[in-house]
């Protein structure tokens, strides 16, 4: 039998996050997902109207395709997925994985060809500025042990998380979201960390379930050149199928000019020498999701953590919220703030906003996890 807690998911994909109707042409992508929850997703969409084709992927067949991966391979795969994605109003992905660590074998000089030569055509050229999309993990026995917890306990947390109100999130970001679009500089202060960065002019953007699930986070970006200082994230990267620990930059004029990642020093600077845009910032957000407390080496998870925010080299999204860098990378790395972390405040011109991970205006303080959970 269905558990009921995979059609909810479906209806607030369809509905909440995609806004499906009879005019969309909607794509599944779904990797490593059980088949009745894919038909299950597909039964909820054709509910809307809305066309819908399917596109199931594996990452271990995934990882022996970029194994022997060639130039001209990428380009063929990425002229006949950027097609298909041009005919589609709508994308939504579906990630599971029943090993993350699967591609940690593959060439870096591949994983950069793929970026180059498919990432940046297909997602960030098409997906990402051109269709209403959602993305979102799917729980499996390996994200439980990542976060160490029980299988039947974390699928619990799962849907919890996946499936809170997203309405009221909404209506507690409208204060944030009007106050960063009238931000000019923000300071950043915590153990290891004091930098500063202008937003003015960027624009704001509030996340609350309309493009990844679980959500919670309000994105802008810094202008492209103003960020100067030093930052010491204190949570687990996992980027390309490796995990980063102890990452710190020393930022220069909006560049990264020193990027230290313990035992993985050498291979951060890699990813960061992949293009030009690399070592600059394409986002910085604030993450507010109450349910999300502690990382589990899951981007889409970690970056909505209550009292953190992350800072992204790499691509920007498009304006609002955008800032023009260009690159076939986008790292969301991570910083907790609350004082079980180390703490750390946050200043809008001048202005504390954020202490030790909780809003102090009273305009903010909605977002503060017991008044969201």
């Amino acid at each position: 039998m269905l558990d009921p807690r995979v059609t909810r998911l479906a209806e607030l994909l369809c509905s909440h996050s995609c806004g499906l109707g009879p005019d969309d042409r909607l794509l599944i992508h779904a990797f490593d997902i059980p088949e009745e929850a894919v038909a299950e997703v597909i039964r909820v969409a054709q509910g809307t109207g809305a066309q819908v084709a399917v596109r199931l992927e594996s990452n271990l067949v995934r990882r022996q395709l970029l194994l022997g991966m060639t130039e001209a391979n990428a380009r063929t795969i990425a002229d006949v997925e950027k097609h298909e994605m041009e005919q589609m109003t709508a994308y939504i992905a579906l990630r599971g994985s029943h090993n993350y660590a699967e591609q940690a074998d593959v060439p870096e000089a591949n994983l950069k060809l793929w970026a180059k030569e498919y990432t940046t055509p297909v997602v960030f050229g098409v997906r990402v500025p051109k269709t209403k999309w959602v993305a979102l993990r799917w729980p499996t026995p390996g994200m439980a042990q990542q976060a160490n917890m029980s299988t039947p306990a974390f699928e619990k947390f799962y849907f919890d998380v996946c499936t809170l109100d997203y309405g009221k999130m909404a209506e507690a970001c409208r204060p944030l979201e009007d106050l960063m679009n009238r931000t000019d500089m923000v300071r950043i202060t915590g153990p290891g960390t004091d930098f500063s960065f202008s937003i003015k002019g960027i624009g704001s953007v509030p996340c609350t379930g309309e493009r990844n699930i679980p959500d919670g986070e309000c994105f802008s970006a810094p202008v492209r050149e103003s960020v100067n200082g030093v930052v010491q994230f204190n949570t687990v990267s996992l980027y390309q199928s490796t995990e980063f620990k102890d990452i710190r930059y020393v930022i220069k004029n909006g560049r990264i000019e020193e990027a230290t990642a313990g035992s993985n020093t050498a291979k951060i600077n890699e990813i960061l020498d992949t293009d030009e845009g690399a070592r600059y910032f394409g986002e910085w957000s604030l993450g507010f999701n109450p349910y999300v407390l502690h990382p589990m080496k899951d981007t889409l998870f970690d970056e909505k953590i209550a009292g953190s925010f992350h800072f992204t080299p790499g691509n920007a999204y498009d304006p609002p919220g955008g800032n023009g860098n260009k690159s076939s990378i986008h790292w969301d790395t991570v910083l907790i703030q609350r004082p079980e972390y180390g703490g750390g405040e946050i200043y809008f011109d001048d202005v504390l906003i954020r202490k030790d991970g909780l809003f102090v205006l009273p305009e903010l303080e909605g977002l503060n996890p017991d008044r969201l959970g």
